[in-house]
């Protein structure tokens, strides 16, 4: 597609995290100091993703006021609008936006009104997707679950677990997943982003719906084969993949031999900011690099509407779009 095109067609975006997308002129008007792109965007040279995540520090520093969490929804949303971006939906950790005293379901209430905002102004569809950290305690991520459940079906439709995969392997999650399975509502995990096969499949296992990255199924037939059987979304950020050093060289990176082995594969921006990237980006570069062709593009677009978390009346108009 030529840049025109790409502009121009409709797109959805599933793994979108609000900290690593906030605008830079967002960030500096709610911190009041200008800032350098350096400060904001992780380098060329990045080792690791523990490096990358690095630079949520000063977004971070926004989110802690309900008027900054409001801003922050509605600043996502207007530069999404720009992309032609029919549904999008957004991940933050709402434990870590509790630095002056809010509780979860304050968080959650306030980003929601910013993005409903957002939503009233550009006529985008969304939906946000609450992530478990995998640093913070047991306690602290199921008072979390328990604090927003009331938002589920209201603007909140499905969990995840993001961090440090190197440092915490899934496993270590069962029972907090078991707790949030028992609550009905769906989740997501980041898994395989660190080079772990296991931390799909057993995230599969625990009753996962879609894997954040994925990238260690590589190679991996039998495990491949688990979760096409299961349908499992495959949510591939490939900028910000090659940044983190989910693989080392492009030729490593694994989308085209997901997608002729049947995955599910949805693509992503994962940090818009951090990234410096947008879904249109994504589109180009994948093109140029493994030549993903306009169709496929298209295909990954229409799984992304089966695989989301969305109410079936959203899908229902989603499929009449792609």
């Amino acid at each position: 597609m030529n840049q025109n095109t790409i502009k121009e067609i409709p797109k959805i975006d599933l793994h979108c995290h609000l900290d690593g997308s906030l605008s830079k002129e967002c960030i500096q008007q709610l911190l009041g100091k200008q800032l350098s792109t350096k400060e904001l965007q992780v380098d060329d040279d990045c080792q690791s993703l523990a490096e990358y995540l690095k630079k949520f520090d000063l977004p971070l520093q926004c989110l802690q006021t309900e008027e900054g969490l409001r801003r922050a929804g509605y600043d996502f949303i207007k530069n999404v609008s720009k992309e032609n971006v029919k549904y999008v939906e957004v991940r933050f950790a709402p434990a870590l936006s509790k630095g002056q005293g809010l509780d979860c379901e304050k968080v959650m209430g306030a980003v929601l009104e910013g993005l409903e905002a957002g939503k009233k102004e550009y006529d985008i569809e969304y939906n946000v997707i609450a992530c478990t950290m995998r640093h913070l305690s047991y306690e602290e991520n199921l008072r979390m679950a328990e604090e927003v459940k009331g938002f589920y079906g209201k603007g909140f439709c499905a969990f995840d677990l993001a961090g440090n995969e190197a440092a915490f392997p899934v496993e270590e999650f069962s029972g907090l997943f078991q707790h949030i399975d028992a609550m009905g509502i769906p989740f997501t995990i980041h898994g395989g982003e660190c080079g772990r096969v296991e931390n799909v499949t057993k995230a599969v296992e625990l009753g996962a719906k879609r894997i954040g990255h994925g990238i260690a199924l590589r190679g991996h037939d039998d495990a491949i084969s688990f979760c096409r059987d299961k349908k499992i979304g495959i949510e591939m950020c490939p900028i910000s993949n090659l940044q983190t050093k989910a693989v080392k060289t492009i030729e490593e990176y694994p989308i085209r031999e997901f997608i002729q082995k049947g995955l599910a594969v949805t693509l992503n921006t994962d940090n818009r900011t951090v990234s410096n990237t947008n879904i249109g980006k994504e589109i180009s570069f994948v093109q140029k690099n493994w030549g993903v062709t306009d169709e496929e593009i298209m295909t990954m677009m229409r799984q992304a509407v089966e695989v989301s978390f969305a109410e079936e009346s959203v899908k229902q108009r989603l499929r009449q779009i792609f």
